[in-house]
């Protein structure tokens, strides 16, 4: 098997091997070249995005700077928003349902390293040779997911469709669907209903209405 097929077959693989150097490498310079426009230059910066990401649907916006360490292995859904600073280190697969909205500072994480730190610093491949390797758990995340500020999503993790996430949460374990989970670790403290409705917020719904 090639590296990259380790990669993802989701076992041990070398992040060093030159195919998938040069993959993060291009993806990198594009990170860059993303980070250096302006807002408004929209069509640059949807172009750039799709040489990024493996894929992304219609109305998807970056709000940037954005940080992507392959960008292939990450597909995202339709009409989601990413505030500030959005890092996704995708060496697994990221999948990102519709109308997903990401505070600042979120971080996507999937690749993980040996617990041991000798073993962390190289092990012994099939052909003898010594090298530092690592393997990687995708991240699944579901539609309508609310997700604040400083959220770390760790690998391995599914999170459940209208799911919301608190600020500086943790996620370490799935969330199931329509759950509000905080906490680190993130554990799930209720189920979402139609209590949370803003209709019961009237104070702050003020002259507007909820969508019947």
């Amino acid at each position: 098997m090639t590296e990259r097929e380790k990669l993802e077959a989701g076992i041990l693989f070398s992040p060093a091997d030159p195919e998938l150097a040069a993959i993060k490498r291009r993806t990198h310079d594009l990170n860059r070249d993303f980070n250096a426009l302006y807002e408004g230059e929209t069509d640059k910066r949807n172009a750039i995005l799709r040489q990024i990401l493996g894929g992304m649907g219609e109305g998807t916006y970056f709000q940037g700077p954005i940080t992507f360490h392959y960008g292939v292995h990450t597909h995202v859904g339709k009409r989601c928003f990413f505030n500030f600073n959005l890092t996704v280190q995708d060496d697994g697969p990221v999948t990102i349902g519709d109308d997903c909205n990401f505070g600042p500072n979120v971080t996507i994480v999937t690749p993980v390293h040996p617990m041991l730190p000798d073993e962390r610093k190289l092990l012994r491949t099939a052909d003898g040779t010594l090298r530092r390797l690592c393997w990687a758990r995708p991240v699944t995340i579901g539609s309508d997911c609310w997700f604040g500020a400083n959220v770390v999503i760790c690998p391995g993790v599914t999170i459940g469709d209208g799911c919301v996430i608190g600020a500086g949460s943790v996620v370490v374990k799935d969330i199931p669907p329509m759950s509000f989970a905080a906490g680190n670790p993130c554990r799930v403290i209720r189920t979402l209903t139609e209590a949370d409705s803003m209709r019961h917020r009237p104070d702050i719904l003020a002259d507007n209405e909820v969508i019947e």
